[in-house]
Formats: structure tokens, C-alpha cells, sequence
């Protein structure tokens, strides 16, 4: 296989550490982006009045849908991106991507009703994928030996924007009444990210010849598919994540059915939502370092412990500021699975084909990004939203259980003193 030019091997002390550069820049886009993701995130439940959605349980069905329904389609075109991006370059599905997700995201700010809502969402799955396209350009031009550091990074990134986005959107639209402009300004935010990218994030990429690119896409599938490695970390990418998304659509609503309805609920909501970020800004950092020393699958296992442990107290009526520290508690861990499950797939596949491993591992992700939200919409409608919270801490102990048995170790050598 004919690796791109910036999948090398980790710079001597004399080189100058170009990979940082492409890192810091693109947790600056990843920042931007995820509070373009997160200022719409508690707002959602919150605008289907405005889009003729009336019944508490048709508001609690139509959020699990909207929310599920980037991710659904996603599943099916995830693959495709990750094949182009290791024919045409990394950087350009970036592009792709925050472009796609700006227009569709402004767009969604003029809908008139929940299935116009729904096609612009299912739009956005088709021409997105920022995640998977992010982490396919860090992991492909950082060391082998940084990570779990450099994706812990770009997950902090994430993290600090989804503690932004949900005050800012739920104070908009507490400030103006409106829940239209909060979708105004998440695309305007998403623009700015596809500017930061096209300026300042660097790549260096030679494409390989066209019967190598399409040897590497079939070559791609088979790896993934046969890899019992790759397929255990499949396994708890996609549980991990159907227990985080299936409380999404119903956190703002949770707390409203504590609270009651009040002026300021946007904003308590989005409070809600950002605990969990502010907590995983000062988690995620030191856990994504620590597991290139003491092993990806140590660390998943201390995570998933730990996130089931303050999941399965939100379902008791502790009252609001108890969810809060619950959802703070939960952060301190939960951050962390998704850039050491990436950090741990991108150690078990060759570099030149990691845009297609990823983009394949993405694919099963978003199954349950999609499902999850559908799941806990489903279950808050037909038997209670604190039973959401059960469920999902039920699932994430399942996790852990998984890989106690399943997952392998893989370790990588870092230097005491690498930098």
C-alpha cells in the first residue's frame, strides 16, 4: 500500500513537529463545530411546537427520531467518505463535511414542519460525517506512540464545545423567544469552521494510483470485518454510544418534568447538558494520556465503571441539582470511551488504510447514534423518561462486562519524556 505522505513515522527531536500543528488546528475546528452541535442539541424538544408537534409523547417520539435521523443515514454513508478520504485526502472531507453541516444546519432554522425538520436532518447525515473525517486526519498524521493523547485532545476539543454550545443556545433562545435563531447561529458557526479549515489546518497528502485505491477500499472491508480485535472494539463503540444518545432527546425534558415549566428552561436544560462537558474537559485530557502508559483496555474499563455508576441515579427523583452532579459525575468518564476505542482502532489498522477503517467502524457507531435517541424517545413516551436513565445504565455495565471478556490490550511504548 502507498501511504499518504503525512502518515510517517513519529518526528526525530529535529523535525519539527508538523502533526502538532495539524492536531491543535483541528481541535480549534473541533471546538467550533461541537458548539454549532450542542447550542441545537437542547433546543430541539423545545421547538417541535413550533412545528406543529403538540402531544407530550408525539414531542418525546418526534426528538428521538430528529435526533437519530443525521446518524441513520450516516451508517450507510460513512464508508464512502472514509474510501475517498484515503483516494483524495483527509482534508477534504473535512471540508466536505463542515460545509454540509452549516448549510443544512441554517436550513433547519426556516423549517416549517417535523418532516421537513426530518429531511434536512437526514440531509445533513448524508453530506456530514465531521466526526469520523476529524479523526481520520489526526490519527493519521500524529504518532503512533500519541494516540491516545492526541485523540483525548481532540475529544476535549468536543468536549469544551458542547459545554459552550448548550448555554449559548438555550440563553438565545431564552433572551429572544425565539427557537429559530439558535439554528440561525449554529450554522453561521459551522461556516467559521469550514474557514478555519481550509486556512489554517495543514496536510500533506500524496493520493496512491487509482488500482491501488480501489485494492485498498476491498482491502479495508476485509480487515475490519475479519479482525476479532477490531471487531470486540465495534462492540463497544456502538454500546457505549446507544447509551449515551438514548438520554439526549431527553435531558431538557427530564428537566422540565422537575422543574416545571419556567422562562429559564432552556437555559437549565442546557446547564444540564454542559455539566457533562465541563466535567469531561478536565477528565478526558489526562485519561486519553494515560491510556498510551497503562493500556487502552485498563482505561475502558475504569470508564465504563465509572459512567454506569452515575447513570443509574438519574432515574431517582434526587431533584435538579442532584441530576446536574449525576451528569457531572458521568462525565468524568463517560468523555473518554470514544477517543480510546479510536486511539485502539487506530493501532490495530495499517495508516494508509485508516480513512476506510474508520469510515466502516463509523458506519457501526452510528448505528447506535441513531438508534439510541430513537430508543430513548420510545421509552420516555411509553413508560417514563426517568426509565431512559435505568436503561442506559444497565447498558453501560453491560459494557463493561464486554470488555472485561472481549476486547484485547494494546498498548503502545511511550517515552517518560515524550513531550
Amino acid at each position: 500500500m502507498l501511504a499518504p505522505m503525512n502518515e510517517q513515522a513519529p518526528p526525530t527531536a529535529d523535525e519539527p513537529p508538523r502533526w502538532r500543528v495539524t492536531l491543535w488546528s483541528m481541535v480549534g475546528v473541533q471546538f467550533i463545530m461541537s458548539i454549532s452541535f450542542g447550542m441545537v442539541g437542547p433546543i430541539l424538544p423545545l421547538y417541535l411546537p413550533e412545528l406543529g408537534v403538540i402531544s407530550p409523547a408525539a414531542v418525546n417520539m418526534w426528538a428521538g427520531v430528529l435526533t437519530s435521523a443525521t446518524s441513520c443515514v450516516a451508517i450507510f454513508t460513512s464508508p464512502l467518505w472514509g474510501g475517498l478520504a484515503d483516494r483524495y485526502g483527509r482534508k477534504l472531507m473535512v471540508l466536505r463535511s463542515t460545509l454540509g453541516i452549516a448549510i443544512f444546519t441554517f436550513l433547519m432554522g426556516i423549517a416549517q414542519g417535523p418532516w421537513q425538520m426530518l429531511g434536512l436532518r437526514a440531509g445533513m447525515g448524508a453530506l456530514a460525517g465531521f466526526s469520523s473525517a476529524s479523526v481520520v486526519m489526526v490519527a493519521s498524521a500524529v504518532p503512533e506512540n500519541r494516540m491516545g493523547y492526541s485523540l483525548g485532545w481532540m475529544s476535549t476539543g468536543q468536549l469544551v464545545g458542547s459545554l459552550v454550545g448548550p448555554l449559548v443556545g438555550g440563553g438565545i433562545a431564552d433572551l429572544t423567544g425565539s427557537y429559530r435563531l439558535p439554528f440561525y447561529f449554529a450554522g453561521v458557526i459551522c461556516f467559521v469552521g469550514f474557514l478555519v479549515t481550509l486556512f489554517f489546518v495543514p496536510e500533506r497528502f500524496t493520493p496512491p494510483d487509482a488500482g491501488k485505491a480501489k485494492a485498498s477500499l476491498i482491502s479495508g472491508f476485509r480487515m475490519v470485518i475479519g479482525s476479532g480485535g477490531l471487531m470486540a472494539v465495534i462492540m463497544v463503540m456502538m454500546m457505549g454510544q446507544f447509551a449515551t444518545m438514548a438520554v439526549l432527546p431527553v435531558v431538557t425534558l427530564y428537566v422540565r418534568e422537575m422543574l416545571g415549566s419556567r422562562p429559564d428552561i432552556a437555559t437549565l436544560g442546557g446547564l444540564a447538558f454542559s455539566a457533562t462537558g465541563l466535567a469531561g474537559v478536565m477528565a478526558v485530557p489526562f485519561l486519553g494520556k494515560r491510556s498510551d502508559r497503562i493500556g487502552y483496555r485498563r482505561t475502558l474499563l475504569i470508564c465504563l465503571f465509572g459512567a454506569a455508576l452515575f447513570t443509574l441515579p438519574m432515574a431517582l427523583p434526587l431533584g435538579y441539582w442532584a441530576f446536574v452532579v449525576e451528569r457531572f459525575g458521568l462525565g468524568l468518564f463517560v468523555g473518554a470511551v470514544l477517543p480510546v476505542s479510536n486511539a485502539m482502532i487506530g493501532r490495530l489498522t495499517e495508516p494508509s488504510q485508516r480513512g476506510m477503517a474508520y469510515g466502516v467502524i463509523s458506519s457501526a457507531y452510528f448505528v447506535g447514534n441513531s438508534t439510541g435517541p430513537i430508543a430513548g424517545g420510545a421509552i420516555a413516551a411509553t413508560i417514563g423518561i426517568n426509565w431512559v436513565f435505568a436503561v442506559t445504565g444497565v447498558l453501560l455495565a453491560l459494557n463493561f462486562v464486554w470488555v472485561w471478556f472481549k476486547v484485547p490490550d494494546v498498548r503502545n511504548d511511550v517515552e517518560k519524556d515524550a513531550a
